[in-house]
């Protein structure tokens, strides 16, 4: 007897249970160290409350025999719907990271209402679906006990709130640190960059400066700072979360006044008629796919993102590097109710594998491929700034779908003459020839048309 289940990313952290993938369905075991608390949470009607009103994933226990071989022990197995894409919080947005944070906080005070609390506070915990927060592990849940402390408050710090803090106070994106800090940005790190100013403000020295003091204490002790045995009233811990869910909900991102990308929208050098036929051969090509998951690479605010979904995508998600542009596109996607999830990327170094064995988190090409990718003034952007040469860079972009629209910049572009201002082209052979080339070596281009006098031209491909 076979099995093919196969065990998902981090879950085995969890003690009270695992998470596989089997013949396309996602199901978790509750092992018996787990099952009385989620028999208690079940029974109380929290699982079924908070699924109804979309905030946690549903789930349905199914026959055990389902995991026989990969859980034995299994109590009970439960059966998920499966996401069309999981991101990682080092991959979103300002408001996304403060969106998961506030249903955390939300979440966790419903529960203490039924006598359930949250056994930890981590952010993988949530996705997104489109741009809402849907929290996801059903065994973090389990039965308060009045009068203990909340366990999970250093890692809601550590990855909630000193990510939104260090963009919100210092004006810088959280991304990259917490990319290379998967388990977040520690109080002690923050307090570091903050300023007197900073510290001066009551929740910061709460939350922050005194919270630093206690971990190096503890350092110096040569003991990890404990809660176990704390105790803290009831009316308390329900005070501690409201405070920081209206902090956290007054949080906003420190901007520049102004970004490269931000007001792109606003200032391209396209005329009202070329950037009607830029639309409209999108709209073409989109609808012509109808793609279930189309990825928007360097999504900017989000407008294309939109058009490609009044055309036909049933879900986009968005790559923007640019803090500004980013937050707008997720503010519109939050706004208008659209099934786009817009989220931070740098794709000249897109998310690779991490943690543990290099297979907690899966990196961007391990999520593809899309049904259809748009690559709009992009192409440049890596073969000019980044110096990735078109051989290289072309078939990168088909493998990530097998239908897509690139678009081709020429050096004449006043885009691209800024780009070769301050640098010498050592760019020989990015040429229009060159990468019609390579783009018919590893795809069919299927339609084209010019849409600008200094030579932008759009590419419909197929694999």
């Amino acid at each position: 007897m076979s099995d093919n289940a196969q065990p998902i990313g981090g879950s085995f952290r969890d003690p009270a249970g695992r998470v596989f993938f089997r013949e396309g369905a996602i199901l978790r075991a509750v092992y018996p160290s787990g099952a009385a608390d989620y028999e208690f949470v079940r029974d109380a009607g929290l699982h079924q409350r908070l699924a109804a009103t979309g905030r946690l994933l549903p789930a349905t226990e199914v026959d055990r025999t389902r995991l026989a071989l990969a859980a034995p022990e299994a109590c009970y197995v439960l059966q998920h719907p499966r996401l069309p894409f999981i991101s990682h919080p080092y991959e979103w947005s300002f408001g996304a990271l403060r969106s998961a944070a506030l249903l955390q906080l939300e979440i966790h005070l419903e529960g203490l209402d039924c006598g359930v609390t949250l056994s930890d506070a981590s952010a993988y915990n949530c996705q997104f679906r489109s741009a809402e927060p849907v929290f996801i592990d059903h065994l973090s849940f389990r039965r308060y006990r009045p009068g203990e402390y909340w366990n999970g408050y250093r890692q809601f710090c550590e990855q909630f709130l000193n990510p939104l803090l260090l963009q919100a106070l210092l004006g810088l994106p959280f991304q990259p640190w917490y990319r290379g800090s998967l388990e977040g940005i520690t109080a002690g790190q923050l307090a570091k960059l903050l300023r007197l100013r900073h510290k001066l403000n009551w929740r910061v020295f709460l939350h922050v400066v005194l919270q630093a003091r206690a971990q190096v204490a503890a350092e110096i002790k040569r003991m990890p700072p404990r809660v176990t045995g704390r105790s803290l009233h009831p009316e308390a811990f329900r005070g501690l979360i409201r405070q920081l869910r209206s902090w956290v909900l007054h949080l906003h991102p420190l901007q520049p006044p102004r970004s490269v990308w931000g007001h792109y929208s606003q200032e391209h050098t396209y005329s009202d008629a070329e950037a009607g036929a830029k639309a409209s051969f999108v709209r073409t090509a989109v609808g012509a796919a109808s793609p279930a998951m189309l990825w928007d690479l360097g999504c900017n605010t989000g407008a294309y993102s939109q058009l490609a979904l009044g055309s036909g995508a049933q879900l986009v998600i968005g790559f923007e590097s640019d803090p500004l542009a980013l937050e707008t596109a997720f503010d519109l996607a939050k706004q208008k109710g659209l099934a786009f999830v817009p989220l931070y990327a740098d794709l000249a170094n897109p998310s690779p594998n991490q943690g543990w064995a290099q297979g907690e988190r899966a990196g961007l090409v391990e999520r593809a491929p899309a049904d259809f990718i748009l690559a709009l003034a992009f192409v440049h952007h890596l073969a000019i700034a980044r110096n990735i040469p078109l051989p290289d860079l072309i078939p990168w972009l088909v493998r990530l779908a097998p239908r897509g629209v690139v678009e081709f910049v020429d050096k004449s572009d006043p885009t691209v003459q800024k780009m070769l201002a301050l640098r010498e082209d050592i760019f020989r052979d990015y040429t229009i020839d060159h990468f019609e080339a390579q783009l018919g070596r590893h795809a069919r281009i299927t339609r084209t048309t010019r849409v600008s006098d200094s030579g932008r031209t759009l590419y419909a491909y197929e694999r």
